[in-house]
């Protein structure tokens, strides 16, 4: 009877410890399910506030180390700024000056390759009169001394002026001076995708000083070549 009794105290005991196994088990997966629910949570909260971050300010690496401030929302950011390169990192308030003078005095001669595009196509346009109109004059001198019949054919086979094509040479000049105008607007509006609101400012101040330099002019209402009647901005094409 007691070796009975013995065999099912063992059996009791046995029992008894695969139950706090099997209870630790329990515990050990809950505890490392609600570890792993937290982590996951704790990660896509990080992820929403970095997006949110990302969105409106970004610090890449600088030229010496620094980080650089950039952002996509409309900002007063001064020094660590960098525009286009890290290598044009903003360390002073004195280089953060230079670069506004600068890119203002970029934005005037985008003004002034303006005025260029256009005085040289009226310079070629002049050539091309003076050319026409001496060669009229040429054919009535000619016959100062004949009938009026035959001044009037000299002046009828001078005809009307024919319509203008530049030479090779003078339509690569035109396109230098186009892709030129292209390249300075282009490049004005990579700066102005900052947001910067000092950059902004100096961009619109030295369009309107280029502007009432290089679109001061005489308008012409027989020939339609004024500013008034071209596009208001050449960003882009």
């Amino acid at each position: 009877m007691d070796q009975v009794a013995n065999i099912l105290h063992h059996v009791v005991r046995h029992h008894d410890a695969m139950d706090h196994m099997e209870d630790s088990a329990t515990s050990t997966m809950g505890t490392m399910a609600n570890m792993a629910t937290t982590a996951a949570a704790t990660a896509a909260a990080a992820m929403e506030t970095g997006g949110d971050d990302d969105m409106s300010g970004m610090d890449m690496g600088g030229g010496d180390g620094r980080p650089c401030k950039i952002s996509m929302l409309i900002n007063y950011n001064t020094i660590d700024s960098c525009f286009i390169s890290s290598d044009w990192q903003i360390k002073s308030i004195g280089m953060f000056a230079g670069s506004c003078i600068g890119i203002a005095l970029l934005a005037i001669f985008l003004e002034m390759l303006r005025r260029g595009v256009k005085e040289f196509d009226k310079y070629l346009a002049r050539q091309h009169l003076a050319k026409h109109a001496g060669i009229a004059a040429a054919a009535r001198s000619s016959d100062d001394g004949a009938k009026d019949g035959a001044i009037a054919g000299a002046a009828g086979a001078a005809g009307p002026i024919p319509p203008f094509r530049p030479t090779f040479w003078q339509q690569g000049i035109r396109a230098i001076l186009h892709t030129a105008q292209f390249t300075v607007a282009y490049f004005i509006m990579l700066l102005a995708m900052y947001y910067n609101v000092y950059i902004l400012v100096s961009i619109f101040l030295g369009i309107l000083v280029g502007s009432y330099i290089f679109q001061y002019e005489t308008i012409d209402f027989s020939t339609h070549s004024n500013s008034g009647n071209r596009e208001p901005t050449v960003c882009c094409g």
